[in-house]
């Protein structure tokens, strides 16, 4: 579970400055947190409709594989914990060019996340002007622009106080699902009524067992359900800021699956059998239309406070990641010098403040655009996702040949399975580009659009950055042919 000190290596990638500001406590919490969000607590209730309770099956699948990336990220954190994270080891493995193109790539993914984000979280915060007058007459856009100011404001102040929301952020969330899944099991388990109906396996068999509407609709949500599992691979960008790295990181990544096993699984089943697929909606979270069901006043109101939790969570998170993915991209000359700089609390503040002006596009769009801004934004970020965790498989897949090769000691911890579960891994990402690819038009346009704008912006930036890349790339081994070859 440890790389050799003496191990050549072609990227030693700069971590000065960065405090070991996370404890075991907030990368647990990491690890739940980016496991569960709005896909769940609200995307849910429109995919159970369409596709009834064959959506388990869905996130079971989605699970597991989510899964696969996680453990070999985490051989690749073994192998060298950095901030830097997979664009890192992309460096390391297959040189500066994939580097240079997975950091953008994987910063533009988490950019277009944060439009999103501070686009939900007005649309949250605007929910409650059914109770206060004064929300009801604030413009969507003021609410979309203080949500960046004060994530903002905290994420600069250090790691710890990052690490301290995601612990917050995630318990909430937790909180919410743990008391949904006590209240759901005692009703199933004492066969209590529940908007007259008696719950139980019986509900699924009257709607029409597992496949209500057939087996296709269980593939077109596949790619919905998918992008739920964003921000898994945070774990392995905090794992540079965290001192014990080689305990820390293994259980946090293995009790992932569990936690997707209870959270996920479990929550689509037990809504399964304690209403009607047909009494779930996209317009609304499947949580609180069960907490309404049963006559729980205010349930819409805590669900919504649990989803805007989620919202900032989420904004949170893409702040801390794209400051460090910055920084590491622009300390090799890939990027503007000023996303380099950090502060003394060890906030790499430059990357961050970058970012957020990209999000200030998101106020934008809430000004010109607010019925659309929530849906464009989200349009941009599927390419992102699926292209980030395919290099973390294709550096992994490179580990272990090396390893084999007796090039790089391989961790302790490892994929299981592999090379054969990380071929397996490449062909459903592979499935999940293609269902994105023929969802028209939204789907369509947004590979289209990737295609024609952000493919030769990609090409023209490395022609621009690829000499002083090449000027500040280390020098490596003469005697060592093969991590020759690895640098060009």
């Amino acid at each position: 579970m440890h790389s050799s000190s003496s191990a050549p290596r072609l990227d030693d990638e700069h971590t000065g400055g960065y405090r070991k500001g996370l404890k075991r406590r907030h990368i647990q919490m990491m690890a739940v947190g980016g496991a569960i969000g709005t896909g769940l607590f609200l995307g849910a209730g429109g995919r159970l409709h369409s596709a009834g309770p064959s959506l388990l099956i869905a996130y079971a699948v989605c699970g597991v594989f989510a899964f696969l990336i996680l453990r070999a990220l985490g051989e690749l954190v073994l192998h060298r914990p950095d901030s830097g994270s997979f664009v890192s080891y992309a460096r390391e493995f297959f040189g500066e060019r994939l580097a240079f193109v997975t950091g953008w790539v994987y910063w533009m993914y988490w950019a277009m996340i944060a439009i999103v984000d501070v686009t939900a979280v007005a649309l949250y915060l605007a929910f409650f002007g059914r109770y206060v007058p004064f929300f009801a007459q604030v413009p969507q856009w003021v609410f979309a622009l203080l949500a960046l100011a004060v994530v903002l404001s905290l994420n600069l102040l250090s790691v710890t106080v990052f690490g301290e929301l995601e612990f917050w952020f995630a318990l909430i969330k937790v909180g919410a699902l743990v008391a949904f899944l006590v209240v759901g099991t005692v009703l199933v388990v004492t066969g209590t009524p529940v908007a007259g109906r008696t719950p139980g396996f019986g509900m699924i068999a009257d709607q029409g067992g597992m496949f209500p509407f057939g087996a296709l609709p269980l593939v077109l949500v596949m790619q919905g359900v998918v992008f739920a599992y964003g921000a898994i691979e945070l774990v392995g960008t905090a794992a540079g800021e965290t001192p014990d790295p080689e305990r820390t990181m293994p259980r946090a990544i293995n009790t992932v699956i569990l936690r997707i096993a209870v959270f996920y699984v479990g929550s689509v089943l037990l809504l399964s059998l304690l209403l009607p697929s047909s009494a779930y909606s996209a317009g609304e979270s499947p949580f609180v239309t069960f907490f309404a069901s049963i006559g729980v006043q205010g349930a819409d109101t805590v669900m919504n406070l649990v989803v805007l939790t989620a919202a900032l969570s989420s904004l949170n998170a893409g702040f801390y990641s794209t400051g460090r993915i910055a920084r590491s991209l622009a300390e090799r000359g890939a990027g503007p010098a000023f996303a380099a700089r950090m502060n003394r609390s060890g906030v790499p503040y430059g990357g961050i403040l970058v970012t957020a002006a990209v999000a200030l596009v998101g106020v934008g769009l809430n000004v010109v655009v607010p019925d659309d801004a929530f849906e464009i934004g989200i349009n941009l970020t599927s390419i992102g996702l699926l292209f980030t965790w395919g290099v973390i498989v294709a550096c992994q897949l490179r580990l272990r040949r090396l390893s084999r090769a007796g090039v790089l000691p391989r961790p302790a911890f490892r994929m299981p399975g592999a090379p054969w579960t990380g071929y397996l891994t490449f062909g459903f990402l592979g499935f999940v580009a293609l269902l994105l690819l023929l969802d028209w038009p939204t789907g369509t346009l947004t590979v289209a659009a990737a295609a024609v704008i952000i493919v030769p912006l990609l090409f023209i930036g490395w022609f621009a950055v690829r000499g002083r890349v090449a000027a500040r790339a280390p020098a490596v081994r003469d005697d060592d042919p093969e991590l020759e070859r690895l640098a060009r």
